[in-house]
């Protein structure tokens, strides 16, 4: 009986580290191939505003960051860096600065998606057209499946 009880342990605890290794690499295995630099850079030239993500803000820990810079155009966010890799990360837009999950449910109401965040070495995304980035003041990437802050910038 004893020996049955180990083996479900440690079978139990295998099983459970391979379920939580399967859900950090699944996103890096399934991630479409980042920018290359000169398409970033490229796209970056007519930045309006740009801001850096940085690893030390309340939110981000070592699970859970972004470093680079972002450059926020009329039409695209522009991201030069890394991301951790992680599910289903969105874009949001917020009108005050947030580095950390309560702050960002408490100000998610008056803030806008811009869209999916597939790729953790630099990234592109479109800024919808009725969305004007002079009215916002932060860039912020969240994970929608575990309700987990990433990074945030402050570009104006």
């Amino acid at each position: 009986m004893r020996r049955l009880i180990r083996w479900l342990v440690t079978h139990v605890i295998a099983l459970a580290i391979g379920f939580g290794l399967g859900i950090y690499f699944l996103p890096i295995l399934t991630a479409p191939k980042s920018p290359d630099a000169a398409m970033l850079e490229a796209s970056a030239e007519s930045a309006l505003f740009t801001a850096e993500f940085t690893r030390d803000l309340r939110g981000s820990d070592f699970l859970h960051w972004g470093e680079g810079t972002i450059s926020v155009t009329p039409d695209q966010i522009v991201h030069e860096g890394k991301l951790a890799p992680g599910p289903d990360y969105k874009l949001y837009l917020t009108k005050e600065f947030v580095e950390h999950e309560d702050q960002f449910e408490a100000a998610m109401t008056s803030a806008v998606q811009l869209g999916d965040v597939k790729s953790f070495g630099g990234f592109l995304l479109d800024v919808p057209e009725d969305v004007d980035v002079a009215e916002y003041t932060t860039v912020l990437i969240w994970c929608e499946s575990f309700s987990e802050f990433i990074t945030a910038a402050k570009y104006r």
